[in-house]
């Protein structure tokens, strides 16, 4: 959710289990207070807030740690999302989310788990080994602070390569929860316009493996292909380890809190 999503969140509520965690973003046009009112609201309707902490908005040190602790005085610091964020140039002296973990100031504000970035397709502007660099270090580095650690992925449309990704990650020692982005259920155009955005591969033959086509844009898609295919491979994947999903909720809070009551009642 957003920092203006709190009326949604609140809508939702009654949809959304007790205890799932829903992560808040960092958006350039939403100031600090908006970013924790809205993990406040997260925690007083019974969920776990994750908020995001985007590195390359960040202007100055002195912002993170009034950040923190605003998050530490609602209760919602615990668990935070460290990202590298979209500015192409950073806003302070922070370039990626290593260098804000690499700080030493989470644990300082009640952090205890962080979340980082994986990319099983992967980012249209940082290359493939300096992103398996990053995550290996950034997994170190928060093992050093003692920190648990999630990789929270981008969405994408294709199991292929989520699962090899897997596979890598494994190889690499890496032991952390592993949480598969998943687009919740959304208008198609919306959908494919993400992707766009996100460099996530949505060819012909990929949609159409998901469940929509190409040809006609204006229905709505939920993952459930997706989910089933994934949890196939999974099982007949020894080394995969902890491995979930993180839904993208592209067609709002109530939508897919509601998929997702749905889905697991039909399996």
């Amino acid at each position: 959710m957003t920092g203006k999503d709190v009326p949604a969140l609140l809508e939702a509520q009654s949809a959304i289990p007790a205890g799932t965690r829903i992560n808040v973003t960092f958006l350039g046009n939403e100031d600090l207070e908006m970013r924790v009112t809205a993990a406040k609201a997260v925690k007083d309707a019974g969920f776990v807030p994750v908020p995001h902490v985007s590195a390359r908005r960040l202007a100055s040190p002195a912002q993170l740690e009034e950040f923190l602790a605003a998050l530490r005085e609602v209760g919602a610091s615990t668990h935070v999302f460290v990202v590298g964020g979209d500015p192409a140039t950073p806003e302070g002296p922070y370039a990626s989310s290593l260098d804000v973990i690499r700080t030493g100031l989470l644990p300082q504000y009640g952090v205890e788990e962080v979340s980082i970035a994986g990319y099983p397709e992967g980012h249209p502007d940082i290359s493939t080994p300096l992103l398996w660099e990053h995550l290996t270090d950034k997994a170190a580095a928060l093992a050093e602070q003692n920190l648990g650690s999630v990789i929270l992925t981008q969405f994408g449309f294709d199991t292929a390569p989520v699962v090899e990704w897997i596979d890598a990650v494994r190889e690499r020692g890496m032991t952390s929860p592993i949480r598969i982005g998943t687009p919740g259920p959304a208008g198609i155009k919306r959908l494919l316009a993400f992707a766009r955005r996100f460099g996530v591969g949505a060819n012909a033959m990929i949609v159409k493996k998901y469940g929509f086509s190409l040809t006609n844009l204006m229905g709505t898609a939920g993952p459930d292909r997706f989910v089933d295919d994934l949890s196939a491979l999974l099982s007949r994947d020894a080394t995969a380890g902890d491995v979930g999903i993180h839904l993208y909720t592209f067609g709002g809070l109530k939508a897919t809190a509601d998929w997702a009551a749905g889905y697991r009642a039909g399996r």
